[in-house]
């Protein structure tokens, strides 16, 4: 399962970071020393669409992916060279007819175990159209724990680095000395009625090895060694079943946890790749926000104390009728007799005793 990716370098880095080996080797000082060679950038128009570096790279964006120079040039120096080419993440079927945003399948990954079944991915693997995605590391959300997916814990998961480099701090690495997670995936190329061409792909997952395992029951297919590399873009030379031979599970990941600010695509943040305990604390609420925020509060307080006082009338008049029913108070007895309007409060009432008084 792969289902988001962070890659923070702009194009030139990212060429920088993919160099790889050349055939050619000369000697320096009785020592053979291998060269390294950079790959093409070869931007293709995919709509008008651009590949933007991102903390928090979700499926339908942009991003760079290798691929073999072969697919582009007939020329045989062209046989092992790679390119590196901008392509939509979640792969639109070339057989789609409409608009490629509604072909309503998901496509992000792709099943090793059922790809020579597939109708989508069969055609693609059998033109030889392998690919490499690469990143800097992959979010994962630990699925093997019960919990609400929102509360599901979320991971960083990347391929070891040197010491001092840091992979979540920027100013610990550069470009020249950075390994990128390398993922093997699919591609295919769509055209709308224009003719205008579409690049997208899939990345290949298959069950987790006990590297993995206690995370998620799916892994992507992650290449570690330039042989693996070798074997899964040369199409040409490199059978399909060595090809998909090349593909086993990792044996060296580290990854880190990370703050719930990655469940949301549309964070972008440079919060998202950082270690939990290292991200910053959500800020409190300032202007406008904090304004609405304390008026929330006053109207709970008032509501509060609206609700206290109603809960306080009942007794107020229950101490009341205590008070009416008491024999013990004069005075609310004789209230009741009382005229309803006095002239003046000095009026003697001469009473008489108790047994002169004649029915």
């Amino acid at each position: 399962m792969c289902g988001r990716t962070c890659l923070t370098l702009d194009p030139d880095q990212v060429l920088c970071a993919c160099k790889y080996p050349s055939r050619n080797n000369i000697k320096v000082e009785e020592q053979i020393k291998q060269e390294s060679e950079t790959p093409e950038w070869r931007a293709e128009f995919n709509l008008g669409r651009r590949y933007q570096p991102s903390y928090n790279i979700a499926p339908t964006d942009i991003t760079p992916v290798i691929v073999s120079a072969a697919h582009f040039s007939e020329a045989d120096d062209q046989q092992n060279a790679r390119v590196v080419v901008p392509m939509m993440w979640g792969m639109i079927p070339s057989w789609h007819k409409g608009d490629y945003r509604k072909h309503g399948l998901t496509t992000n990954n792709c099943r090793l175990e059922h790809l020579m079944d597939s109708k989508l991915y069969r055609g693609p693997f059998k033109r030889g159209q392998r690919c490499v995605v690469i990143c800097e590391g992959f979010y994962e959300w630990q699925t093997t724990k019960s919990a609400k997916p929102s509360e599901r814990e979320a991971y960083l998961v990347y391929v070891p680095q040197e010491s001092e480099v840091k992979i979540y701090d920027k100013n610990t690495w550069s470009p020249a000395n950075v390994k990128l997670l390398r993922m093997a995936g699919l591609f295919d190329v769509w055209q709308d009625e224009s003719g205008d061409k579409m690049y997208s792909y899939s990345i290949i997952t298959f069950q987790s090895s006990e590297i993995m395992s206690w995370m998620h029951y799916r892994m992507p297919a992650i290449l570690e060694t330039e042989q693996q590399m070798n074997d899964w873009l040369n199409f040409k030379h490199v059978s399909d079943a060595q090809a998909l031979a090349a593909l086993r599970p990792a044996t060296s990941l580290k990854w880190h946890r990370v703050a719930k600010c990655v469940n949301n695509s549309r964070n972008k943040s440079d919060e998202c790749n950082k270690p939990l305990e290292l991200a910053a604390k959500p800020e409190k609420p300032k202007g406008m926000l904090a304004w609405l925020t304390g008026n929330k509060s006053q109207h709970q307080h008032q509501q509060d104390n609206v609700k206290s006082s109603a809960e306080e009338q009942p007794q107020q008049k229950a101490n009341l009728n205590t008070i009416k029913r008491s024999p013990s108070s004069p005075h609310v007895q004789n209230a009741a007799k009382r005229p309803r309007c006095e002239k003046s409060a000095d009026i003697k009432v001469k009473s008489e005793p108790t047994d002169s008084v004649q029915l």
